[in-house]
């Protein structure tokens, strides 16, 4: 693969063989002559809304303070200390989803979202960690981060942030517009802004395999077949009622040790997961959709892209989008693998298309989950 401005010239391979998971990087001029894609007005305006994650983060007077959105006023322009931040927002601007695309040499699977943290001067969230990737990218004036990779990650108490106690920096960098840090998890940081400053944070999916392990044993709820009831007709009376018998326990055991998780069990539920809409994620389909002729012919002169909201995933025969999962054969393989790896099928890739796919494209499109380029 190729050199990567975007990575200080070095090649995605070298970046994850030296770095990801491993130790920061700086990252001067990642993106010259980088400009904020959003006004501050128009950020506002998405934190007002219902349909954003929002916070608001103050600092005033040494006080913390934390309030979630939809944030129907903010602290004045002029006023020290206060720090807005919007979450997803590639999920409402199309440059803003363009530029989290930027990230697509790591896998999709892990990709998330993108942040904007607007500040006034002095704003930030204290110093703390993260429990995944982050790469954070200067739009707009100064920001200066001191990082460290300290083994005390100790919490203040009683705090509506997760600060850390006892924050002790190796390391400073002042960040000018379109410089990027990347910090791999549990890498202690703070940034404090140099005067009004946006800051855009490109996060990574990390779940925790608790959490893993309960929505997994959910989706299986469904498909467990053990069927029977239990039965005893070898019973002895026993002159001790409340003790559960042995046999009991052992029958029991025997039962539920058939219960068995198969990869292909695994993968449908990850792919499902993983390609899920967050609960703020809403679809909207054309006001007047054209008919399944028309939307073919449509797509074989324009071709199709899927919405900046849509999540497509596959491995091997099963494709997966927006939390939907089926299998698929070998050349119904190769046209949604373009659609999935590109967010776009150009009308020629379209012309091998079976009656499957225009029957589950024209769907998607009816749904909102694809649009005509």
């Amino acid at each position: 693969m190729k050199k990567l401005p975007l990575l200080g010239d070095i090649t995605p391979a070298q970046f994850l063989r030296e770095y990801w998971h491993k130790k920061p990087l700086l990252i001067r001029n990642a993106i010259p002559g980088f400009k904020p894609l959003l006004s501050f007005d128009a950020l506002a305006k998405l934190a007002s809304t219902n349909h954003a994650e929002s916070r608001l983060v103050t600092g005033f007077d040494g006080e913390w303070s934390l309030q979630h959105g939809p944030l129907e006023s903010l602290p004045p322009r002029d006023k020290k200390e206060w720090t807005m931040l919007v979450q997803g927002v590639n999920l409402f601007d199309a440059k803003a989803d363009a530029l989290l695309r930027q990230f697509r040499f790591l896998p999709d699977a892990r990709l998330d979202d993108l942040m904007i943290s607007f500040a006034t001067d002095g704003g930030g969230v204290g110093p703390h960690f993260d429990s995944y990737d982050v790469f954070l990218l200067q739009a707009q004036g100064q920001r200066r981060w001191q990082i460290g990779p300290q083994k005390d990650l100790t919490i203040i108490d009683g705090l509506p942030l997760k600060i850390l106690a006892n924050f002790t920096p190796d390391e400073e960098f002042v960040l000018n517009p379109g410089d990027m840090l990347y910090l791999p998890p549990h890498y202690a940081h703070d940034g404090i802004a140099i005067g009004d400053c946006q800051t855009y944070s490109i996060g990574f999916r990390s779940p925790s395999y608790q959490e893993l392990g309960e929505n997994f044993l959910q989706f299986m709820a469904d498909s467990i077949d053990l069927p029977g009831r239990y039965a005893d007709p070898e019973l002895e009376a026993t002159a001790k009622p409340a003790e559960i018998p042995r046999a009991m326990l052992t029958a029991l055991t025997e039962e539920l040790n058939k219960v068995r998780f198969t990869e292909e069990d695994i993968t449908i539920f990850f792919g499902e997961y993983l390609s899920e809409p967050k609960h703020n994620v809403f679809f909207t389909g054309p006001a007047k959709p054209l008919t399944v002729g028309k939307f073919g012919e449509a797509v074989m002169k324009k071709g199709l892209v899927l919405s900046r909201k849509t999540q497509m995933l596959y491995r091997g025969k099963n494709v997966f989008i927006n939390g939907e999962s089926f299998g698929v054969g070998k050349a119904d393989k190769a046209t949604l693998e373009l659609l999935a790896n590109n967010r776009r099928l150009e009308g020629a890739e379209f012309a091998a298309a079976s009656d499957d796919v225009l029957e589950a494209l024209y769907t998607w499109y009816q749904d909102g989950w694809v649009e005509l380029a």
